[in-house]
């Protein structure tokens, strides 16, 4: 593995060395391309203006002998034109060749020839409007015009010639970077095929490995979930039960308490009234601390009979779910002081699916007076075809779910008592809080166990 991850490093690197060689060869290219198409064009620039300084002369000259000849004011006109051209021109030759110092001079000395030519036409210009017919005849028929337009033209063709020749020497550095990359893009493109295929081979190899080692984590994986879901089973088997015994252990102690303390209870309260009946006459205070036992054996009854009923509610076996959640609310709202809103649907549901329901709003109503400072309560429970839902909500100041969930063991019971039954148990705590679940019309098979037992009475 770690020489095919090796091997993988030498090719990224080469395949990074080519693409780095091909940007290299290709920056160089077009930076040499860019210099060789800026001299071409500063070539064609430059021929451009010597042809337009060698046609200004011509135009002047023309202008001149057209005047001189025709004593037509007119061809001063293109004459001017051509003069004032000549200088502009000129200037912009010299900024062409400041950078070339082998043409300076040459350029030089085509403008002193060009200004002799132009002193000349202006001389014979000016001698023409002094009225001087013979001097500038002279002057014009003299060879010094044409030797200073054939010295002008033959610099001239000299700077041309070398425009050409810098226009030929730049195509030509053209053709060369072009070359050089086209060579140098080949070569890196067979560098990085060569190392694209060396890649793919140990790709494929890594992949080859990693499915390996993909299929022993998955095999272990599987035990491992395997031995999870057992674990969970038998932990979630084991609650159920000790929930289950939970319930009858409850229901046997409401029994014994209906049975054993009820009875004792109520026996003693019968043989009070019997005392009580047969007192005559003036006998102290005795008949009202009678009738103080009276009162304390009726509380005693009456705690008796709400123990039975938080321990296992008769009234839910004997009334149904309906009734025995509007009896608990009732009596939580008068002992609690809250202001408790429900609205139940009639469900038919099996005695489990009750009970779980029963105890989730009981669980709840005792969690609210305890920590949620709460003043409205309101407890829905809305029926459908195959399932219900149980909401509990209240306005009270809610609490970090993250922080509690994990400690707190009513929420874990009412979580696990009512998946244990085949439902779902959502807790909502944005505004207040809300506890919402969301259980089948009858428990799943072997879910859960706590059937309820006969009424405690």
């Amino acid at each position: 593995m770690s020489r095919t991850l090796s091997k993988m490093a030498v090719n990224v690197a080469c395949a990074l060395f080519a693409v780095l060689a091909m940007i290299g060869i290709s920056e160089l290219s077009y930076e040499k391309s860019v210099d060789a198409m800026d001299g071409i064009a500063q070539a064609h620039l430059a021929r451009s203006h010597v042809q337009r300084l060698l046609r200004d002369v011509l135009d002047a000259e023309s202008g001149q002998r057209g005047y001189l000849l025709s004593d037509n004011t007119a061809y001063l006109e293109p004459y001017k034109a051509a003069v004032a051209d000549i200088g502009q021109t000129q200037d912009q030759l010299r900024e062409l060749y400041v950078l070339q110092p082998e043409q300076t001079g040459t350029l030089a000395r085509l403008g002193r020839i060009v200004q002799r030519k132009l002193a000349e036409m202006d001389l014979s210009i000016r001698m023409k409007n002094e009225g001087k017919e013979d001097a500038w005849r002279f002057v014009l028929t003299t060879e010094v015009g044409k030797e200073q337009m054939d010295a002008i033209r033959t610099i001239a063709n000299q700077l041309i010639e070398e425009s050409n020749r810098q226009t030929a020497n730049g195509y030509a550095a053209v053709r060369r970077s072009l070359l050089l990359s086209r060579i140098g893009i080949t070569l890196v493109a067979a560098i990085a095929f060569a190392a694209f295929w060396l890649y793919l081979r140990q790709s494929d190899a890594l992949d080859r490995a990693g499915q390996r080692q993909q299929l022993a984590l998955q095999a272990e994986r599987d035990l491992l979930d395997a031995q999870v879901r057992e674990r969970t089973a038998r932990l979630t088997e084991l609650a159920t039960h000790l929930q289950q015994i939970r319930e009858e252990e409850r229901a046997h102690l409401a029994r014994e308490l209906h049975d054993e303390l009820g009875s004792l209870l109520t026996a003693a309260k019968l043989d009070v009234a019997r005392i009580k009946a047969k007192l005559s006459g003036d006998t102290g205070d005795l008949p009202a601390r009678i009738e103080h036992l009276i009162n304390t054996l009726n509380s005693g009854i009456a705690l008796k009979r709400r123990i039975i009923e938080d321990l296992r509610p008769s009234s839910l076996s004997n009334l149904g779910l309906i009734p025995a959640l509007e009896i608990l609310t009732r009596e939580f709202g008068q002992r609690s002081g809250l202001e408790i809103t429900v609205n139940l649907e009639p469900a038919e549901l099996d005695e489990t699916i009750q009970l779980t329901i029963y105890r989730l709003v009981q669980e709840a109503l005792t969690n609210i007076s305890k920590y949620a400072e709460a003043h409205n309560v309101e407890i829905n429970l809305l029926s459908y075809k195959d399932h219900v839902t149980v909401s509990v909500r209240d306005d009270g100041k809610g609490f970090d779910l993250q922080a509690v969930q994990l400690s707190a063991h009513g929420l874990q019971g009412m979580r696990h008592r009512v998946e244990a039954a085949g439902g779902r148990l959502d807790i909502n705590t944005a505004a207040g809080t809300t506890i919402t679940a969301t259980l089948p019309v009858a428990a799943l098979r072997g879910a859960g166990r706590q059937q309820p037992e006969s009424p405690a009475g």
